[in-house]
């Protein structure tokens, strides 16, 4: 089994935070990585997950999750080869990237009304992007596959109307990603990939003017949005420079510590407007998405791992793991969810990559050591 530990961190933050609970000193990177794998094998079978061209639609609950999380936790374990499931995603995305003319959207109109068929094309183009460019960074370079899914994706830019600078995103009221206020969301992941980029992607000059209107159209939100929406814009702003001001940048960071529960965890149902369909209580005890996010975010956006919040954070994370599963836990923002269920899943796949990337951060940043 392969265990990292976090006393280093931890144990001096805990000074400055009485209020924070005690902390298990390690988590399991091993379960962690079995879990995702597993999840990422059923969505790539579950039939309402297939797509044409024999391929699967990437997910924001769990195969964007797993694209982001898994290269991290594939170097915490050493390993030099993508999992079986991490292959057979990136395969489907490279397929559908070169076959973008060709393949359906994820949801057409025809078969699920307007606009279906334009959301379902601007959210694929940046969950493309996104996830080729998370495979591409550990080698230090942009593929002509990532470069072809930005070609896809600056297509689709909108240039005029309250979309301007954004794009098209599925809307299904799905909270917190395919909602209301899911352009927004859409918008920093596009952002993140952008800056994120290796080979200083950013700084080429043939996309500034789309870069500028990306930018304007994050900036000028960026106070009015969900606590949810702009922890996400803050960290695309550590990404790319100049996104947000200094004052902005400290705005969200104040806002997102006032949520922290006492027992040094975040709750997603602080995080937003949120309200169940099924009119049932949202769950407000601290979960792994929010904590891992906003921890996650935290250290990105340069908050010292000294900080007693990230700290506290770090530890609620550290000893919330299921021993079990290997998963960390979160529920469903619209209705009561059996978590038993495969679809009950959909929100611990998150948190789990969510919490996997804020600790293996705080383990890059020299906070943990092995064991």
């Amino acid at each position: 089994m392969a265990i990292f530990t976090i006393c280093a961190a931890v144990i001096p933050m805990l000074a400055h935070a009485p209020t924070a609970r005690a902390a298990s000193p390690s988590w399991n990177a091993r379960a962690a990585a079995a879990y995702l794998d597993g999840r990422q094998a059923w969505w790539q079978q579950w039939p309402n997950a297939a797509r044409d061209h024999d391929t699967a639609c990437v997910s924001c609950h769990t195969a964007l999750p797993y694209a982001l999380a898994r290269p991290a936790l594939r170097r915490a374990l050493g390993e030099q080869d993508l999992a079986a499931p991490e292959r057979t995603m990136i395969t489907n995305v490279v397929k559908r990237v070169k076959l973008w003319k060709d393949v359906e959207p994820f949801y057409p109109d025809q078969t699920r009304g307007l606009p279906k068929s334009s959301e379902s094309r601007g959210t694929e183009a940046i969950l493309n992007t996104a996830v080729l460019v998370a495979r591409d960074v550990p080698a230090g370079a942009l593929s002509d596959d990532a470069r072809q899914a930005f070609t896809n994706l600056w297509a689709l830019q909108f240039k005029n109307g309250d979309l301007k600078g954004a794009w098209a995103w599925l809307n299904f009221h799905y909270e917190p990603w395919e909602s209301n206020d899911g352009a927004y969301y859409g918008a920093t992941l596009a952002a993140l990939a952008i800056g994120h980029a290796p080979g200083g992607y950013a700084a080429s000059p043939d996309i500034q003017d789309q870069v500028k209107l990306l930018r304007e159209y994050l900036q000028k939100r960026a106070n009015t949005e969900t606590i949810f929406n702009r922890v996400m814009v803050l960290w695309a702003s550590a990404k790319m420079p100049g996104l947000l001001t200094a004052d902005e940048r400290q705005a969200i960071i104040d806002t997102a510590v006032s949520r922290q529960q006492d027992d040094g965890g975040w709750t997603m149902a602080t995080l937003g407007s949120w309200k169940r369909v099924d009119a049932t209580a949202l769950d407000t005890r601290s979960d792994g998405y929010a904590t891992g996010l906003v921890t996650l975010v935290l250290q990105q956006s340069g908050v010292p791992l000294t900080d007693a919040h990230v700290g506290k954070g770090l530890a609620w994370l550290a000893s919330h793991q299921d021993a079990t599963t290997g998963m960390w836990s979160a529920t469903s923002l619209n209705k009561q969810r059996d978590p038993a269920t495969d679809i009950g899943k959909f929100m611990s796949d998150a948190a789990t990559a969510y919490a996997v990337l804020a600790l293996t951060q705080a383990r890059v940043s020299g906070s943990s050591t092995d064991r």
